[in-house]
């Protein structure tokens, strides 16, 4: 099966240079199956890597991308998902903190769905004043978690999707709108919808792919899309590409991944 990414050069109105990203939980509505795709845009000077790690006394088998010790996202051998976005910074609510550490690594090694997920926030009273994190499982269930005004807001599917870029849905007007990378996301679902097309990995990446960021040279750095990652988790397959390169693809089957009970570091270069 080939993953042919469309470069399509989007950005959200005003936002910081090198803090975009795009990501979307989709359920396929004529067969059930459950995608997630997510872009990370940020500098090609950066060294991101696959971690996987396996199931040990009361911590779940995860795999999980990102760098220097921090999970951008991931899924667990449950089936939860997850990732984050920046978003406009908003007031801490009162009694919360900012967990410092790899807080991606702990939710995936603890909680098997999306509502053991916001618990765990919950219980240890974690917020992002700057953040906001999509949460999708396998059993259909998805929210993204966001704290608007010192509260925490969750917002849920309207539909058979949930997308979050770096705008607070909760409170568009707080910053980062209009949306392009957003906007050309649903017109994509709208138009896969439409179509007689059987839906699959593929073309669930293919609405992601809308939403790519050329690479660009900014004061002799390049900035854009560091890595595309496609997961089905349904069938527990994981594809990543890694700086908009069909030629550098990482494919991985999950489920014979974490049977293997091994640590791995897969370097993306």
């Amino acid at each position: 099966m080939k993953y042919v990414l469309l470069l399509f050069f989007v950005l959200c109105a005003g936002i910081k240079v090198g803090n975009t990203c795009s990501i979307l939980y989709y359920i396929d509505k004529q067969t059930g199956k459950i995608y997630a795709v997510n872009n990370e845009d940020f500098w090609y000077t950066t060294k991101p890597y696959i971690k996987i790690l396996p199931a040990k006394n009361d911590e779940l088998a995860r795999l999980w991308f990102g760098w220097k010790d921090f999970a951008q996202g991931g899924i667990n051998e449950a089936g939860l998902f997850f990732d984050g976005a920046v978003t406009p910074n908003q007031p801490m609510p009162e009694g919360y903190t900012n967990k410092r550490g790899n807080l991606g690594d702990e939710i995936l090694a603890k909680c098997k769905n999306v509502n053991e997920a916001i618990d765990f926030l919950e219980k240890h009273k974690i917020a992002l004043s700057n953040a906001h994190l999509l949460f999708g499982d396998k059993t259909g269930n998805a929210a993204v978690v966001s704290w608007v005004e010192g509260k925490r807001k969750i917002t849920r599917p309207d539909d058979n999707f949930l997308i979050a870029t770096n705008f607070l849905l909760e409170a568009p007007e707080k910053g980062n709108t209009p949306c392009y990378r957003y906007e050309a996301m649903v017109k994509e679902i709208q138009r896969l919808e439409e179509s007689d097309v059987p839906i699959g990995l593929r073309e669930v990446g293919n609405i992601a792919a809308k939403a790519v960021q050329a690479p660009r040279n900014i004061d002799g750095k390049t900035l854009g899309t560091l890595y595309t990652t496609f997961i089905n988790i349904t069938d527990m397959e994981f594809v990543l590409a890694f700086k908009l390169d069909n030629s550098k693809l990482t494919k991985l089957d999950l489920e014979a991944e974490f049977a293997k009970g091994k640590k791995r570091t897969i370097r993306l270069k």
